[in-house]
């Protein structure tokens, strides 16, 4: 069965082909700016690469574009689109109604516009995302996989907020975590690397979007992200965990609106907000290096943070067996990992330099005898989500 796997966001669409016989993708792309002059999309077949720049307004056009290029004679990679057998959709917040990957229905749907609240800027587009496939591939079975939904097995106590009692029932203000697919993806592959189904894993994905999730027996029990992917650690632009108190004291000197705040917060802050060069890391590790202080702080900074969420998480699990890094920057940044690590030493974690030094790999980069293993693991996402939804679908003809 080939499998599309489609990633909507508010102006962009990211897709990948796969060929579940073997799980190699055939093709890949991304729909840039729609509904904004310059759209574009940047198709690849294999390894070739197609530029198709267009007008696109809308999520509808943009699927229709990447179908049509799916199946061109010049460089698609189907012949028509009855070859794929199933579209899997991904989705950022299922709230408590979803604790796992499910068929689209009309009442799955429903179920998704009433979560819109938790999401506002990520539900609507992968919506219209799921809205397009149907109308374009009606016949296709299609399925959601959320971001939030392996996070649904962390205990209440992980998951509550300290606030009065009847915002959780009223509203379901609670904590959900992100990164679901990508942590569930890297600690089940940490597992088979230990022989160790019950193993105790704390996984970082570290990129742009960052967070930290304690997975104990396959379950995670606790994640850094909350209600929404503000909280936990400092990101690219979000400023992670802060005292809510300075919201209304910046607000009140600053003259700000809700929303305005809101936008420093998700828009200004994290290593960008301390920086003030970049929002990507790279950028950052390339300024400390040049004697940028500022630079240097927020990288130290970021390092603290996520040394204390593993601290917290092997609390919480009694014990870590392993820590797995991953996602642009865990994947990538040798130093990072090493600043990290570097305070770690009561977990009896002892770096081998030169594997560190390896970048995008799976690896495990610890020396032997090392108490908790350390591992450097590739994130597939959309390879999650294509499994999940070919086993919807071959479940579905069953």
């Amino acid at each position: 069965m080939k499998a599309l796997v489609i990633n909507c966001g508010s102006s962009s669409l990211k897709y990948q082909l796969f060929d579940m016989a073997d799980e190699s993708v055939l093709a890949k792309g991304l729909v840039e700016r729609i509904g904004l002059p310059g759209s574009v999309l940047i198709h690849r077949p294999g390894d070739s690469k197609v530029e198709i720049q267009e007008e696109i307004p809308n999520h509808d056009k943009a699927i229709s574009l990447v179908l049509r290029a799916l199946t061109d004679a010049g460089h698609g990679v189907v012949k028509n689109l009855a070859e794929i057998g199933c579209v899997g959709h991904r989705v950022v917040h299922g709230g408590e109604t979803f604790s796992g990957s499910v068929a689209i229905t009309p009442a799955v749907m429903e179920a998704l516009k009433a979560n819109i609240e938790l999401a506002p800027l990520h539900n609507p587009p992968n919506i219209m995302g799921i809205e397009a496939c149907a109308k374009l591939m009606p016949n296709t079975p299609q399925a959601g996989v959320f971001d939030t939904a392996f996070h649904q097995t962390m205990p209440a106590e992980a998951y509550i907020y300290a606030l009065p009692y009847e915002y959780y029932e009223r509203y379901k203000v609670r904590r959900y975590g992100f990164h679901g697919t990508s942590h569930r993806f890297v600690s089940q592959r940490a597992a088979e690397l230990l022989g160790a189904p019950d193993a105790k894993i704390i996984t970082c994905h570290l990129g742009n979007g960052a967070s930290v999730a304690a997975v104990k027996g396959g379950k995670s029990v606790d994640t850094s992200m909350g209600l929404t992917p503000l909280e936990g650690l400092a990101m690219g632009t979000r400023s992670g965990d802060i005292d809510p108190a300075i919201l209304e004291f910046i607000m009140g000197k600053e003259g700000l609106t809700i929303g305005e705040m809101s936008g420093v917060l998700n828009k200004k802050s994290g290593v960008l907000g301390i920086s003030g060069v970049s929002s990507d890391f790279r950028d950052i590790e390339t300024a400390a290096d040049g004697g940028n202080q500022r630079a240097k702080l927020a990288l130290d900074r970021f390092a603290y943070a996520v040394r204390k969420y593993i601290g917290a998480y092997a609390a919480a699990m009694d014990g870590a067996d392993a820590i797995v890094f991953t996602a642009g920057l865990g994947e990538n940044s040798a130093p990072m990992r090493a600043a990290i690590c570097a305070g770690l030493t009561f977990l009896g974690i002892e770096l081998e330099p030169e594997k560190n030094s390896r970048r995008g790999e799976e690896i495990e980069i610890t020396k032997a005898g090392s108490k908790t293993r350390v591992f450097v693991i590739p994130t597939n996402e959309e390879l999650v989500i294509a499994r999940d939804t070919v086993a919807i679908a071959e479940k579905a003809e069953q």
